[in-house]
């Protein structure tokens, strides 16, 4: 194990050099000083209000707060674990997760004093169990959890007949997309104002798109495919967690596949080459290129801000299964095992996944808290805006949602996924593919 975790980080050590990104300066921590990292700049002044009454409970303790961009993030935080200058603690992803566990970076919880209380039934079903390793332990504190819903232009489902009843009811599947591929069809407009199930509708030149895209999706498609493929019934990977095999080359998912993508064929969705990093789900929505765009909660407030949209939400479409499904992700604070001020780590981990601080973070109406004090401050905070969540919480009381595949090779099955998926949408290659890409997936993780 220690060979192979030293041989993956050289590896991570030569990506972060091609990529051009370098450790930086180094974030070790004085006795008295705790440094801790996350990525979300919208989130960073409730952390910041968590650090300083964390810091009036603790004299002497000063909570150090580094925000960087997504991408950035993940590359820089990698690239700190091999240059020994990683920060003591750092916000987790569960598709990170394994990788992280399997390279020993983690400080197991369950043995340090003031996080070992951790339990289960503190927090929203699922999302403390999702973060103990295949060895017993618990590498996570629960920081919050997010679910994927359909936001969509009211003024541009009221001109096409559309009422929240109707789109709070939508069905799918994979023959004729059902309801929701009819109403996705309905808000499509070309640029002679015909829509996109009127005759003589021109699908090479769309104005407005009935769904947005935000590229192929990878190997998870949370926000663009996951919830179409789930509610067929079809699952990664042959267990909940740490599964040992995937499920790429299932039929329901190939056909989920095939379906999701042929609407770009027929103009609903935009081309892969109208995608880029500046003209995401969020981008086409707000300026009004896309009716309706399917999304993660940790948006809520980017879409709900857009100047002269009003915005909605609606659950998810039902499935052939019978059932709708999303994908209920739940973020953790990680104590890096070579952390500086472990001690100091320790109980500022233990403090974020407290009811006091989620409370808090709540109370900023940005995210979903992953204890159940923390949600309902959240949706209070959301409903004195205006903002009905209603959406994205019905899931998680009806128990309708599913987790990212947690698996070892995660790094790999994300780069066998990737130009699979982006071929399939970008150039009509044959969702036959998926089953040479998962044999090769599953080969790694029989070693």
């Amino acid at each position: 194990m220690r060979l192979r975790a030293l041989t993956a980080l050289a590896g991570a050590l030569a990506l972060s050099l091609v990529s051009g990104c370098s450790a930086g300066s180094s974030s070790g921590s004085a006795s008295h000083t705790v440094t801790y990292w996350l990525w979300d700049s919208n989130q960073l002044p409730a952390y910041e209000a968590c650090a300083k009454d964390f810091e009036k409970e603790n004299p002497g303790l000063d909570v150090r707060i580094t925000q960087m961009g997504w991408n950035d993030y993940w590359t820089k935080l990698t690239a700190s674990f091999v240059a020994g200058t990683q920060p003591d603690v750092f916000t987790d992803h569960i598709q990170k997760f394994a990788q992280f566990a399997d390279l020993e970076v983690l400080a197991p919880l369950d043995r340090l004093p003031h996080t070992r209380s951790i339990k289960d039934a503190d927090y929203q079903p699922g999302l403390a169990a999702a973060w103990v390793g295949q060895d017993g332990h618990r590498y996570g504190a629960p920081k919050d959890w997010d679910t994927v819903a359909l936001f969509y232009n009211k003024k541009m489902t009221r001109e096409a007949g559309l009422t929240a009843g109707q789109l709070n009811n939508l069905t799918w599947n994979p023959e004729d997309g059902g309801t929701f591929e009819k109403a996705i069809a309905h808000l499509t407009v070309d640029r002679n104002g015909v829509r996109g199930d009127e005759k003589g509708f021109d699908k090479n030149h769309v104005k407005v798109y009935g769904l947005a895209t935000n590229d192929a999706g990878d190997g998870d498609g949370q926000t663009q495919w996951s919830a179409f493929a789930a509610s067929m019934g079809w699952r990664y990977t042959d267990q909940p967690a740490w599964g040992t095999h995937y499920n790429y080359d299932d039929k329901r998912f190939k056909a989920a596949i095939d379906w999701y993508f042929g609407l770009a064929k027929k103009g609903y969705l935009p081309p892969q080459k109208d995608f880029s990093q500046t003209n995401g789900p969020d981008v086409q929505f707000g300026s009004g290129t896309a009716a309706t765009s399917l999304n993660g909660s940790w948006m809520i407030k980017t879409y709900y801000g857009f100047k002269g949209i009003e915005t909605g939400t609606a659950v998810t479409p039902v499935g052939p299964s019978g059932r709708r499904a999303t994908m209920m992700n739940g973020l953790a604070d990680s104590v890096t095992k070579n952390a500086r001020n472990k001690p100091g780590a320790e109980k500022w981990v233990a403090y974020l996944a407290s009811h006091a601080c989620q409370r808090t973070v709540g109370e900023h109406g940005i995210v979903f808290p992953a204890t159940k004090d923390g949600t309902a401050a959240a949706v209070a905070a959301y409903k004195k805006d205006g903002i009905d969540v209603t959406a994205f919480t019905k899931p998680v009381a009806d128990k309708t949602t599913f987790s990212f595949p947690i698996t070892n090779y995660a790094a790999d099955v994300y780069a066998l996924m990737r130009p699979t998926m982006q071929d399939i949408y970008a150039n009509d290659a044959p969702v036959g593919d998926l089953d040479r890409t998962n044999s090769q997936i599953n080969l790694l993780l029989s070693q």
